[in-house]
């Protein structure tokens, strides 16, 4: 199955439709498995177990949605995209399948591992909260610079402006410093202070280290330029998830077992690959049948 997925995408590439979708982004979605009963459940420590007929599924957290639970029995699909950042369309290229109760971080590096197998060019991922890369582990293992949205639970380090996130050095310095870069343990700023600006010169560092996390000082902090419209991108990504469901069928698992609905996802994610080597999602141009009749005449 994966390697018909991966002959599309070759495909793609040698017709050169991947090229304009040079920023990826990474998300998942719900795929519940319908009628679904609960056979046993118990506790082993601090974990609750629940065994259901279709054994390989469980239940997981989603999103508020006006019309369904925030509780979901069945699986979730993390899938790897691509984005063409000049008019926001997206097309999915690999995924991975697992129970609805496991957390998304897990999925950011396999994801990622895997594209590059099948020679994607990965260099910049934008995804949701759940994806951080808050300590630079992910970058340093596969040089892919993953933004998301800061952690709103992370508080800003100190003598940092909440507004315009400018660094200065201590309690007494009101000069913003420059950012000079960062390295595996973090971010580096120096004194931009002139000579004779500070009298504080002599007996002040001149330099300041902010280790990553999963706020503000991501591995490409937020104040960065191009950051915002990184993680906006990622909102017109998610149209995606709405074709894979709605259009190839997506919406429920109509099949068992894990091995099942991942050949099902993945039918359907070749279905929209396919879609989109022939063209159809493009819009013909309209043309007036009375200015055709007067060309005629």
């Amino acid at each position: 199955m994966i390697n018909l997925n991966v002959y599309i995408l070759c495909l793609l590439q040698s017709k050169g439709l991947l090229d304009p979708f040079n920023v990826h982004f990474v998300d998942s979605t719900e795929l519940a498995v319908d009628r679904q009963y609960l056979l046993a459940k118990f506790k082993i420590g601090n974990q609750n177990i629940r065994i259901y007929d279709d054994i390989d599924c469980d239940c997981g957290k989603r999103r508020n949605k006006r019309d369904k639970s925030v509780y979901v029995v069945g699986y979730r699909m993390h899938a790897l995209a691509a984005i063409n950042p000049e008019n926001g369309q997206s097309i999915p290229l690999i995924s991975l399948l697992a129970p609805a109760n496991h957390h998304d971080s897990n999925f950011t590096l396999p994801l990622i591992q895997l594209g590059k197998a099948i020679g994607l060019d990965l260099k910049l991922i934008t995804a949701d909260e759940a994806y951080h890369d808050k300590d630079g582990s992910l970058l340093a293992q596969t040089g892919v610079h993953v933004i998301a949205p800061p952690n709103r639970k992370v508080t800003l380090p100190s003598n940092v402006d909440p507004e315009t996130y400018q660094v200065t050095c201590d309690d007494f310095c009101e000069i913003a410093m420059d950012y000079v870069g960062s390295d595996s343990q973090g971010h580096e700023f120096k004194c931009a202070a002139l000579p004779g600006q500070c009298s504080r010169m002599p007996v002040c560092p001149q330099c300041r280290r902010i280790e990553f996390d999963s706020g503000c000082f991501q591995p490409i902090p937020h104040a960065t330029k191009g950051v915002s419209q990184a993680i906006d991108l990622r909102k017109s990504g998610e149209r995606i998830f709405n074709l894979l469901k709605k259009r190839e069928g997506l919406d429920y698992a109509r099949v068992r077992g894990q091995h099942n609905i991942f050949a099902q996802s993945i039918f359907a994610n070749a279905a929209t690959l396919l879609i989109e080597m022939a063209g159809t999602r493009s819009t013909r141009p309209h043309l007036d049948r009375q200015l055709e009749l007067l060309s005629a005449a």
